[in-house]
């Protein structure tokens, strides 16, 4: 962020009772109190469920010069529209309209809160979906489709396999406007899109992720491992140039003069 932008929004906030007074806990959710610029944003504050996976962010974008809320639930992260406003005392009255409703919208499922579109496509009385591994390839099944969890844009989240340790996942959707399901997954909390779950009929859904889900969730696997395996490599290169930067001319000759022939011997071996 500019330094004038934080400036900004550091006199806005200051002396902001409503920051001020907020509960420490609101059910299972923890405060964490941060006014510090990150990136293009400036975080305010968040609630965090740790056991839920799941957490709210309130901040100013410097990109839209907008205060807004994030959501992050497991890996997935969205905005939620109906929280941005320009000025601050605009932004305070819709987090004290809504911010209770949705920290309980994010702890208890409520069918009231998902779009009648989707029951009627049969998402939440799938009887397929009973038959889901809780834990497939390592994967755990956090979020089912009897208990979706709205995002934005007309998408909920009908299934999440989840495997923290490694910060990846599998994840289903389905869009209330194109009607449409499809999915991706996360490696290392990074997005990788995929097109082989796309379907317009839970029928045509339920046969891609029977061929499908077990396939995508091997990959994801060996992604993953593929990018420790590049950290690590990366890792060392860095420690030897560091090496490298520390010795003097000799040394260094020496020690190219062996790696070189080193190389050599393992392209003849070739």
């Amino acid at each position: 962020m500019k330094e004038d932008n934080i400036k900004a929004v550091e006199e806005a906030v200051e002396g902001w009772e409503y920051m001020a007074q907020l509960p420490d806990h609101i059910g299972d959710f923890q405060l964490r109190r941060m006014c510090e610029p990150v990136d293009d944003r400036y975080e305010l504050y968040s609630y965090t469920d740790e056991k839920r996976h799941r957490s709210v962010t309130v901040y100013f974008h410097e990109e839209t010069m907008e205060y807004k809320l994030r959501v992050k639930v497991n890996l997935i992260e969205f905005c939620r529209i109906e929280f941005i406003a320009a000025k601050l005392d605009a932004f305070e009255g819709l987090l004290r309209q809504q911010f209770e409703g949705l920290i309980q919208e994010l702890t208890t499922f409520d069918p009231h809160t998902i779009s009648g579109i989707v029951r009627r496509k049969g998402i939440l009385d799938w009887e397929a979906a009973q038959e889901l591994p809780a834990e497939l390839e390592g994967f755990t099944l956090d979020i089912r489709p009897d208990q979706p969890v709205r995002i934005n844009n007309g998408s909920c989240i009908i299934i999440d396999y989840v495997d923290y340790s490694i910060s990846s996942s599998v994840t289903l959707y389905y869009n209330i406007y194109r009607d449409e399901f499809f999915g991706e997954a996360y490696i290392w909390g990074v997005p990788d899109v995929t097109y082989e779950f796309d379907a317009h009929t839970l029928e045509d859904f339920e046969a891609r992720l029977n061929e499908r889900l077990q396939p995508r969730m091997q990959q994801v696997r060996r992604m993953a491992a593929n990018v420790v395996k590049q950290r690590e490599n990366k890792a060392r290169i860095e420690a030897e140039e560091e090496k490298l930067r520390e010795w003097g001319e000799h040394e260094r000759q020496e020690w190219e003069k062996t790696h070189g022939k080193k190389e050599d011997d393992d392209a003849g071996n070739r």
